[in-house]
């Protein structure tokens, strides 16, 4: 538990010495706890024996997928997951490193009696199950907080646990349009668009790691007794609407689809060139003048309309076209040349291998490398958490499905004969 002695020279990151229990899966809830672990904390995943994470079967692609190498143990599986080749899912990797395996069959009161045992000893327990669930298997907070009052116990699904629409389904792209997303994303006059990544599912996440760590130190600062808490993709949706909400609230108007557009600043958008898009963040005042002069067009500086942002907002009708005429005339590497010259904020519109091909992010250790047993080298985004002190640490690999069982249960007080019981009972997988 927090607050015991610790010691410094084997700390991996602020929360070293803490336990989490990770009966998450997919993606909210994993990313949830990939950031826990990434903070130092032991993160014990929970899975279904023989299925594991759904993300499991989210390939292609896989890592180590169609190697015809040595897979280890993995490659004698026949458990529906995918991983019986050794390949492990891209989609899991992303969002499981940092974690130990631990197959339990939560379906079976054996399995549950285990789950207890683990969630005894936790700081932090972390599930996404259908609202309800885990009181039907006695496994809620008040259930557990019996036996371990100091626990945090964080609850994520699509609609919170309370309200007319708890017990309904909740999809990412779901969240997207009914948390007014798809609204306001794509062009203007077009079809409504998903954000290319699972917004709704990492939104939530962040949430749950925000409130959890507050909840640890409140728990620090209180009287040692933990919490419940309770975030929903859909209430994370709603807070992220930020300013588009408040232009609403104080405008009466739902904005609508305005492509790269900002509603509020002009230009701050991408313009299409001669052979691609550069998109510019004319974010003040200032950097109005410095445009105009990268771009050769001092008529645009001396356009009444234009002077300031209130105006060009206004008369976005006029200035746009204006715009898109002067960026159409250059290539993307002149204009880019042009912008950061005059110091206007400019950036070309990158794919992912030029993302992470930058040797910025290379500096910022924003790539996370390590070799899985049978999958071989897997390349993943790094932690965006710095620390001077406590630095986050890449210290295993997303785990193959129950490589850990038996050593997790070990350290639980479960001898040999234990784990063969808990076989014949179905509570773990017997292979």
């Amino acid at each position: 538990m927090v607050g015991e002695a610790r010691d410094p020279a084997g700390e991996t990151g602020p929360l070293d010495g803490l336990t989490v229990l990770d009966a998450s899966r997919v993606l909210v809830g994993p990313f949830c706890t990939m950031q826990l672990g990434d903070l130092g904390a032991e993160v014990i995943k929970v899975e279904r024996p023989g299925e594991g994470d759904q993300t499991r079967t989210w390939r292609p692609p896989a890592f180590g997928e169609g190697d015809a190498g040595d897979v280890g143990d993995g490659a004698d599986r026949n458990d529906g997951t995918g991983e019986n080749d050794g390949a492990q899912s891209a989609y899991y990797a992303s969002v499981n490193r940092n974690k130990r395996s631990v197959e339990l069959n939560l379906a079976s009161e054996a399995g549950r009696a285990v789950f207890r045992d683990l969630a005894c000893e936790a700081d932090v327990l972390v599930e996404n199950f259908r609202v309800g669930k885990m009181a039907e298997w006695n496994l809620d907070y008040p259930d557990l907080a019996e036996e371990n009052p100091e626990l945090i116990y964080c609850g994520i699904s699509g609609y919170g646990e309370w309200g007319p629409d708890r017990d309904k389904p909740a999809y990412d792209i779901m969240m997207q349009a009914r948390g007014g997303f798809m609204s306001i994303t794509g062009v203007e006059g077009g079809a409504p668009v998903r954000i290319g990544v699972a917004l709704a599912d990492v939104g939530a996440g962040m949430y749950a790691t925000q409130a959890v760590l507050a909840a640890l130190l409140e728990r620090e600062l209180g009287d040692g007794t933990g919490q419940k808490i309770d975030v929903s993709l859909l209430d994370g949706q709603a807070a992220w609407t930020s300013y588009m909400a408040a232009n609403y609230f104080a405008s009466g108007e739902p904005p609508g689809r305005m492509g790269s557009k900002h509603p509020n600043i002009a230009p701050y958008q991408a313009f299409e060139t001669r052979d691609g898009y550069v998109v510019v963040a004319c974010a003040s005042d200032p950097f109005w003048p410095r445009l105009c002069e990268a771009l050769d067009r001092p008529d645009l500086l001396a356009d009444e309309r234009f002077e300031t942002n209130e105006k060009r907002v206004r008369n976005r009708d006029a200035l746009d076209p204006a715009l898109d005429a002067a960026f159409a005339e250059l290539a993307t590497e002149d204009a880019l040349d042009r912008l950061e010259e005059g110091g206007v904020p400019a950036s070309a519109v990158r794919d992912m291998a030029e993302v992470f091909d930058d040797p910025q992010l290379a500096a910022r250790d924003m790539v996370a490398e390590f070799d899985h047993p049978t999958a071989g080298p897997m390349r993943v985004p790094g932690s965006p958490m710095h620390f001077s002190r406590t630095p986050t640490t890449v210290r295993r690999h997303p785990p193959s499905l129950g490589e850990h069982t038996e050593a997790v249960l070990g350290e639980y007080g479960y001898g040999d004969g234990d784990i063969a019981e808990l076989k014949k009972r179905g509570a773990i997988p017997d292979r």
